[in-house]
């Protein structure tokens, strides 16, 4: 109040001297905002750990409860029942309905509750029906262990938590924004949180990642338990059809089929992707077909729809609940520890609970028998008051109830002078005795579970996952993705112009010369005719630095890209020949490729993509008594190097001009690819398992279990079929070997083949629809074992073993090949081939070649190469090409 005071007093001073007013509300943000957000964290936002509820969908369960009968009702019901607990609205609670209801888990929906694959929203709730679901009768309530509060306003009583004996906190997820705090609760498989729950109780380890609704594929190497920081990648499931068609048939989480469609069309228009149409088939099931251009690489288009558009998404968990009133960030190992733990409490106290009202039921069973057997009823017929017939009745049990377990009390004794004469006249003294054993037995098994207390958690979670669990497996996969690099797979949707003399690039210079496609996010390097080089980011005119020898589209990170350069050091210096990579660079910053010396000049420059070495031609100037005017350098001599060294020298003397003699072939080794698994991809780093080393004009063989077959350029961004059964380096003069099913002569077919067309996908099996490739080998001397059926009544054939060679000559692929057996066949086994010695293939190409692994780095300053040099007069080290 004294604070009001001296505010009101300021601001009286401050109108007197004409000065503006100044009202300080430290206190009222204080107490009205903090008291907002603290409301709005507990009673709206965040989920209660114990029961994995907001405060609105706590109450629409406890609505459900009171209101259900077995029978639908509609929703707009439910809503109004609600709000007598929530005073927040109808359109809070029926949205908050609707995403319980969608979550197919506690609610048995009916009529049209929306669709998470398209977004389309539900019905209105006077259209819509709901009852609870028996998952969610069996695990949300159970009234005698529940503790309760007043509404509201005072009226009528509602749960604080829901006694909720399953870890549904993680199997819904969650997600809220409150003031200054929000969560993200991710869901979880319904089967796994099953399993982990039994593993925490059995004391084992386990780990548990989210599973969606959507399906789609996810990467959840930095999940980091659902705690703060962590990341999840999803991406849709995209296939290809055909050679001209995708098809996405499963979504990332938080996206739906209309967004999904818009990121695609968005990523068309600006370029970045180039599809011809987008069709949306989704019904029960996504399908959305994107068609492609004629010429447009479906591999390269998928790996650009995960990059440019919503077919890829980061989500980043956040674990926050509500705990004793207080936000708590916690993993949702540590959520399901304690959804486990509490779902263990909740059954212990059922079970007292039904312990006590068992021992409850057997004493007045046994105080029933013995009213009735020694007709204690008859000692009341004399007594005239009520408490003289309570008396009566308590000394005429007292001779009898030694075994009873507790004292009789006088509402015992009440109960007993409410039992009806027609019960006590047709009282069966043997069905009173079994009643009582089996309630013995009952109470017997009550104090087992709760002595093995762990077991019987364990084996009620078996139960619901046996119940409930079917058709409720995993729908996400689990996969390591690959980075997908951008620059790689955008498509090139714009010019790329240079004016040489004055040093221009960009994509507006139309007027000048034309240098090749480029997107708008790529790197352009260049080169100048001083020797400088720099790497820019394409824009519409950029100044790069004037006399430009060469521009091009910069690759990062290429090893394989290799520069020839001779170039003069300074006014009257030598000549220099280097060879270098460019792999990694500042962006726009200035490289000087010679010793930085004025007057420096590029003689001699080439770009080559694969390493290439030419030979060139020397022509020096007439000068004293130069003898030798003119002889060849072969680039294969030199070795590749940083981009920083300084090089060996070509001659001291004045260089009239550098002519090309002959183009060069590549120095670089055979390129080894490997295969991974993992994330069916191919790869140059080494992981997985190694094809082969492959040149220019090698092709992969590829195999899948529908009997086409095919051979490929090794692309990096190549995607393949789950279906694949083989894929190697191809050997054009290899035959395959193949067994299979013929579903029109109903008979197995042996045949051998070579491929005749490399650029062509074919069918090596009949078209009939019951045809069936059996095994697929590439064994140039093929083994299989033959498994038979064994006759009724007969003894099984002996297998056989068939050497596919002898069995069948090489024929076209078309040819239907030879009958197998006639006999029913159970197996086809591969064994191990016969021994054959294959004979090295020469390559038209091979040469010596130099060794990517020992290529300098660009940072380090190499010495000169010393091998086959000699001291020029000058001091200079010269290589001897004279």
């Amino acid at each position: 109040m004294d604070d009001d005071n001296q505010n009101i007093n300021n601001e009286e001073q401050n109108n007197e001297t004409g000065q503006d007013t100044i009202t300080r509300i430290t206190g009222m943000y204080k107490d009205w905002f903090l008291d907002y957000a603290s409301y709005v964290i507990l009673e709206r936002a965040v989920p209660a750990i114990e029961d994995g509820f907001k405060p609105v969908q706590r109450r629409i369960m406890h609505s459900l409860k009171e209101l259900e009968d077995g029978r639908y009702n509609k929703v707009a019901n439910i809503v109004g029942h609600t709000m007598q607990y929530h005073p927040h609205g109808d359109a809070s609670i029926g949205d908050a309905m609707v995403q319980i209801g969608q979550k197919d888990l506690l609610i048995d929906t009916q009529g049209n509750w929306g669709n998470i694959l398209t977004g389309d929203s539900a019905a209105a709730p006077r259209y819509i029906e709901a009852r609870l679901s028996k998952f969610g009768l069996e695990v949300v309530y159970s009234p005698k262990i529940t503790e309760w509060q007043l509404s509201y306003d005072g009226r009528k009583k509602e749960p604080v938590n829901l006694p909720v004996k399953f870890p549904l906190l993680l199997a819904q997820g969650a997600e809220g924004i409150a003031v200054g705090l929000s969560t993200k609760i991710l869901p979880h498989n319904f089967i796994e949180l099953i399993d982990a729950s039994i593993k925490h109780l059995k004391g084992k380890k386990f780990e548990i990642y989210p599973d969606f609704p959507t399906g789609g594929i996810m990467d959840v190497e930095s999940y980091n338990d659902g705690n703060r920081g962590g990341k999840i990648r999803v991406r849709a499931k995209i296939s290809q059809l055909d050679k001209s068609t995708l098809v996405i048939t499963e979504i990332p989480f938080g996206t739906n089929t209309s967004s999904l469609i818009d990121s695609i069309l968005k990523a068309n228009d600006k370029g970045k992707i180039k599809i011809k149409k987008i069709e949306d088939n989704t019904a029960a099931e996504v399908e959305i077909l994107v068609h492609l251009p004629v010429g447009i690489s479906p591999d390269k288009t998928i790996d650009a729809l995960y990059a440019f558009t919503a077919c890829e998404s980061s989500i980043s968990p956040l674990g926050c609940v509500i705990e004793d009133n207080k936000p708590l960030f916690i993993g949702v190992s540590e959520m399901l520890r304690r959804s486990t733990d509490n779902t263990v409490e909740l059954l212990k106290s059922e079970l007292e609970i039904q312990l006590e009202e068992l021992e409850e039921q057997w004493h007045f069973a046994s105080l029933e028998r013995i009213f009735i057997e020694n007709r204690i009823y008859r000692d009341i017929e004399e007594e005239e008051t009520w408490e003289g017939v309570i008396k009566a009745i308590d000394e005429g049990l007292k001779p009898h109830i030694k075994h009873l377990k507790r004292a009789v009390t006088e509402e015992d004794i009440v109960r007993l002078t409410e039992i009806r004469i027609k019960r006590i006249s047709k009282f069966d003294i043997d069905k009173a005795q079994q009643k009582i054993d089996a309630l013995e037995e009952d109470i017997a098994q009550v104090k087992h579970y709760l002595g093995h207390l762990i077991e019987y958690a364990i084996d009620y979670f078996i139960r619901l996952k046996k119940t409930y669990g079917n058709g409720r497996e995993r729908k996400t996969v689990i996969r390591i993705f690959d980075d997908i690099e951008a620059t790689k797979v955008v498509i090139r949707n714009t010019k790329l112009y240079v004016n040489r003399e004055e040093g221009f690039i960009g994509t507006s210079l139309r007027r000048d010369e034309y240098v090749g496609d480029c997107s708008d996010i790529d790197d352009i390097i260049v080169f100048t005719k001083n020797g400088k080089m720099m790497i820019t980011k394409v824009d519409t005119k950029t100044f790069v630095g004037k006399n430009i020898i060469h521009v091009a589209v910069f690759k990062k990170k290429d090893k394989r890209t290799t520069y020839n350069m001779i170039y003069k050091d300074g006014k009257g210096g030598a000549s220099y020949i280097k060879r270098f990579n460019v792999t990694a660079i500042t962006r726009d910053k200035e490289y000087d490729l010679t010793q930085g010396k004025a007057g420096s000049d590029v003689l001699y420059f080439s770009a080559n993509p694969n390493g290439e070495a030419e030979v060139v031609t020397i022509h020096l100037r007439q000068a004293g008594s130069i003898k030798k005017l003119k002889w060849d350098i072969d680039f294969a001599d030199i070795l590749v190097k940083g981009r920083q060294s300084r090089g060996n020298v070509v001659t001291k003397y004045t260089v009239k001009r550098v002519e090309l003699k002959e183009k060069g072939i590549s120095t670089l080794k055979p390129r080894k690819i490997w295969f991974d698994e993992t994330v069916q991809r191919l790869n140059v780093d080494g992981r997985g398992e190694l094809l082969g080393e492959f040149r220019g004009h090698d092709r992969l063989l590829v195999i899948n279990q529908k009997g086409i077959i095919k051979t490929i350029i090794p692309e990096l961004t190549t995607h393949f079929d789950n279906n694949m059964i083989v894929l190697e380096k191809w050997k054009p003069k290899k035959p395959i070997s193949a067994i299979y099913y013929d579903g029109e002569k109903e008979r197995y077919m042996v045949k051998r083949f070579l491929i005749e067309n490399e650029n062509k996908e074919e069918l090596f099996i009949t078209e009939h629809p019951k045809s069936q490739l059996e095994l697929a080998a590439t064994d140039w001397r093929p083994v299989a074992e033959i498994e038979f059926y064994k006759p009724r009544g007969k003894e099984a054939k002996p297998n056989m073993e068939v050497d596919l060679e002898s069995f069948i000559s090489v024929k076209g692929i078309k040819a239907l090949g030879n009958q197998l057996t006639t006999e029913k066949i159970k197996n086809i086994n591969l064994l191990d081939p016969l021994p054959y010695e294959e004979e090295e293939e020469t390559d038209p190409e091979e040469m010596e070649v130099v060794d990517e692994e020992n290529v300098s780095s660009n940072s380090e300053k190499e010495s000169d190469n010393k091998n086959n040099k000699e001291e020029d007069d000058d001091g200079q080290t010269a290589i001897d090409f004279n």
